[in-house]
C-alpha cells in the first residue's frame, strides 16, 4: 500500500491529510494542487475545474469541498457557494475554518439570522470570536440584541477599543432617542392644548423624520385650522409620499403652493416633493421637470 500525505497549503484551508490507496489517487493530488494554484492567481473558474475532477475521483473529501465553496463565493455565487460548505460541514461539524465561512457567505446574502446561530456556535468553544456577534446584530437591525452581547464581553473583559466606542454611541443613541420622544410628547400635549399655528408648526418638524403616521395626523388637522399656511401643505405631502399615497400627495402640494408667496426655499420643498411622487409614480419627465424647477429657483 502506498500512503499519500495531502497537506492543503493555502492559509485559509482546512488543514488536512488524505490518505490515498488507488491507482487514480496520484490523479486526485495533482488536479487539486493545481486548483490550489489557479485559485492564487485568481482564475476561480479554472480552479474549479480542477476541484470537480478531484471530486469525482475521490468524492465529497471535505478539503475539496470546502475550496469549492470559496471558489464560488469569489465568483459571486453564493448559492453554490453555501451549497459545497453545507456538505463540508457534515463531514466535520465543528471545524472552525468551515463555519467562519459558512458566516461570511451568511453576510454575503444578508441571512443574518442564520449568521448570528452560526457565530453562536463557533463562539461557544472560542469566546473572543463572540464579537462579530454585536456587528451581525447590528446589521440584522437588532440593536437591543447587540447591547445584551456588549454587556457580556464587557463582563468578561473582551470589549476592544472599537466595541467599546460602538457601545458609547449605542448608549449615547439612546439617551438622545429618549429626549427627542420627550420633547415630541412635550409638542403633542402643547398643540392639543393650544391649537395655534405655532405650536403645531414646532411638532411637525419635529414628526418630519420619525414619525410618518402621526406626521400625516396632524397635518391633516393643520390643513383644517389653518388653510392659507403653506408649510401645513407641505408636510401634508410628505407625509403622504412617506405612506406612499402619491396622487394624494401631488394633489396637497399643488393646493398649497398657490398660497407661497416671496419664499423661495419652501417653494423649492414644494417642488421637491412634487418631483418626488411623480417618480415613484414612474413620471420622470415630470418628476425631472420639477427636480429643475427647484434647483432654478435656489440659483
Amino acid at each position: 500500500m502506498i500512503l499519500y500525505s495531502l497537506f492543503i497549503y493555502s492559509q485559509d484551508s482546512i488543514p488536512a491529510a488524505v490518505g490515498v490507496i488507488e491507482k487514480n489517487d496520484i490523479q486526485f493530488q495533482d488536479n487539486f494542487f493545481k486548483a490550489l494554484s489557479q485559485k492564487a492567481v485568481y482564475n476561480y473558474k479554472k480552479a474549479i475545474e480542477y476541484l470537480e475532477n478531484c471530486n469525482e475521483l475521490v468524492p465529497n473529501n471535505k478539503a475539496v469541498l470546502f475550496e469549492l465553496s470559496k471558489n464560488y463565493l469569489k465568483l459571486g455565487r453564493s448559492n453554490e457557494s453555501l451549497e459545497y460548505i453545507h456538505l463540508a460541514l457534515l463531514k466535520e461539524p465543528n471545524n472552525l475554518w468551515m463555519l467562519e465561512h459558512k458566516v461570511t457567505i451568511l453576510r454575503r446574502v444578508a441571512n443574518f439570522d442564520d449568521a448570528i446561530v452560526t457565530q453562536e456556535k463557533i463562539a461557544e468553544k472560542h469566546p473572543k470570536k463572540k464579537q462579530l456577534l454585536v456587528f451581525l446584530h447590528l446589521q440584522n437591525r437588532d440593536v437591543p440584541a447587540a447591547k445584551i452581547v456588549l454587556s457580556e464581553l464587557k463582563e468578561d473583559k473582551l470589549l476592544n477599543a472599537r466595541l467599546r466606542r460602538i457601545e458609547e454611541k449605542l448608549n449615547d443613541t439612546e439617551v438622545k432617542e429618549v429626549k427627542k420622544k420627550t420633547v415630541s410628547t412635550d409638542l403633542r400635549a402643547t398643540f392639543e392644548k393650544e391649537k395655534t399655528y405655532r405650536s403645531l408648526q414646532l411638532l411637525l418638524n419635529e414628526l418630519t423624520t420619525s414619525n410618518h403616521v402621526d406626521l400625516l395626523k396632524y397635518s391633516e388637522q393643520g390643513l383644517t385650522l389653518f388653510p392659507a399656511q403653506p408649510f401645513v401643505y407641505l408636510m401634508n405631502g410628505k407625509a403622504l409620499n412617506n405612506t406612499k399615497k402619491y396622487k394624494k400627495a401631488l394633489q396637497s402640494l399643488q393646493n398649497g403652493i398657490d398660497f407661497v408667496i416671496d419664499n423661495n426655499e419652501i417653494e423649492a420643498k414644494f417642488y421637491t416633493e412634487m418631483a418626488r411622487a411623480y417618480q415613484k409614480l414612474n413620471n420622470p419627465k415630470k418628476a425631472n421637470l420639477f427636480k429643475s424647477k427647484a434647483k432654478q429657483i435656489l440659483k
